[in-house]
């Protein structure tokens, strides 16, 4: 399907740092003479895996991410116990959702340079031992503070392998290959935040909130069995293992210290820089960041509106969220189905690698005009009077716009900017969206309560609706916007 995804300077990286490292070849190794090495044609380059190989680290990574995605709404529907048992505010009740969500856009700034020195699988590894290990502590604790530092640590490990999955695919599919497992894998940590509420109710109302974190610890478990298995797929570091098995002598690595004063720039430094001087980051953080937000503010209020109108039950109040999960799937095929039929249809017209990037911006189009019809369905049919089905309607169709918003945005950024620059602007993106994501729950509900559910949501449709042209303005005027850029950006 041509999905580009996020980390995708990945290519140039590894092809850059491959050639530094081929340079060895014709140096000798115990005064022999090293055998050949052809890095484009050896079995280990992860490029010329066989497909099961490849798709079982897919399937490795897709699992470890779902898993760290899922942590951060299993908990929802545990506010009221953790309220009656910790004597907190409603408001303070949702720090324990918040700071996961904080974490896990801070988490990639470490875990970026760590996957570069180390490698990707040491990073899946250590997520998994180390999110499990936090998500235990924060189910035996007798703190709430306790249970929000544990959650906020926990999300922290896993946030890398949330970050770093784009830059497997880059790595390891071809271009022409990578259109398919890229929407599997963007797929999976949008179906966590969906899929986790229904999980969460059902053991919040059975076991107790505590559950909600031992069962975290089986999903890293069940992740690092599957992280175990994995292969390694950052070039740089296979093909120094390589060489060191031919006896070929690698060229000397760089200090770590250089390493992680490099992507504190790429990962923090020139993200915030970014995010305050160049239009395009600018304007795609506030959309995204936003629909993030509003996406963690349904975290934060289903529960209260459906129990309010409804009088749904804990548990069928939790079953609304699967409308997420759906949405997020027909989003998919959106994205597929515009791809194929509209991205692919205009990349003949132009050179290799020449085609402007606004023609990745259709899903959004699309996904910009779905989230404010969503947003008001649902606000306007969710009363006493109407069924609950048209108002879960409309969440699929919010879910269906966020996800194509998401995907679009990021697919656009990777085609805009070039090397490391990719990076910058993703990061900026994933700080700016879990940064705002973390604030939405704990105004939610007071927004709900004091304006209706009618104008609270149309707020938030309004804002939509505001934003609404910003995809289509890029569309038209982003040739001119990016000529005027002060970082490299595609000239086509």
């Amino acid at each position: 399907m041509g999905t580009k995804p996020e980390a995708s300077d990945s290519d140039e990286t590894a092809h850059t740092r491959g050639n530094d490292i081929e340079k060895a070849e014709g140096e000798k190794a115990d005064g022999k003479a090293p055998p050949e090495f052809d890095w484009n044609t050896d079995p280990a380059n992860p490029y010329n895996w066989p497909k099961w190989k490849k798709n079982l680290q897919l399937a490795a990574t897709a699992i470890i991410a779902f898993s760290g995605s899922l942590g951060t709404s299993i908990i929802s529907p545990s506010h009221q116990q953790l309220i009656d048992e910790f004597q907190l505010s409603s408001t303070v009740a949702f720090l324990s959702l918040t700071t996961y969500i904080l974490a896990l856009g801070l988490g990639p700034v470490l875990g970026g340079p760590l996957s570069e020195t180390a490698g990707r699988k040491a990073v899946y590894v250590s997520a998994a031992v180390f999110g499990g290990l936090f998500s235990l502590g924060a189910g035996l604790t007798h703190s709430f503070a306790g249970l929000c530092i544990l959650r906020f640590l926990a999300a922290f490990a896993y946030g890398p392998s949330l970050s770093i999955g784009s830059g497997f695919l880059a790595e390891t599919y071809t271009p022409a290959e990578r259109g398919v497992p890229s929407l599997l894998y963007i797929l999976s940590p949008f179906l966590g935040p969906g899929l986790a509420p229904v999980l969460g109710v059902f053991l919040t109302t059975r076991a107790g909130w505590r559950w909600t974190q031992y069962t975290m610890v089986f999903f890293s478990v069940f992740s690092l069995a599957w992280a175990l298995v994995g292969s390694e797929s950052y070039h740089p570091v296979i093909q120094r293992r390589r060489m060191k098995q031919l006896g070929i002598q690698p060229p000397p690595s760089p200090p770590l210290m250089d390493t992680l004063r490099q992507f504190l720039t790429i990962g923090l430094l020139r993200p915030l820089h970014m995010l305050v001087t160049e239009p395009i980051v600018s304007f795609l953080c506030i959309y995204v960041a936003f629909i993030f937000g509003v996406l963690f503010n349904f975290f934060g209020s289903f529960f209260y509106i459906f129990q309010s109108v409804y009088g749904f039950t804990l548990v069928q109040s939790g079953l609304v969220f699967l409308a997420i999960a759906v949405g997020c799937i027909f989003g998919a095929l959106v994205i597929g189905l515009s791809d194929k039929l509209y991205y692919q249809r205009h990349v003949r017209r132009f050179p290799p690698h020449q085609v402007p990037p606004e023609y990745r911006l259709l899903p959004a189009m699309i996904g910009s005009v779905a989230l404010p019809v969503g947003i008001f369905i649902f606000a306007w049919t969710t009363r006493p009077s109407i069924s609950p089905a048209v108002p879960i309607f409309a969440i699929v169709i919010f879910a269906l716009g966020n996800i194509n918003l998401f995907v679009s945005a990021l697919q656009y950024t990777g085609d805009v900017y070039h090397r490391s620059n990719v990076a910058s602007a993703t990061s900026a993106n994933s700080l700016a969206r879990y940064g705002l994501a973390a604030v939405f729950p704990l105004f939610s509900l007071p927004l709900y309560k004091n304006l209706g559910v009618a104008w609270a949501s149309s707020l938030l449709g309004f804002i939509s609706v505001a934003l609404l042209p910003l995809p289509w303005l890029l569309f038209k005027y982003g040739k001119t916007i990016r000529s005027k850029s002060k970082y490299e950006t595609a000239s086509y």
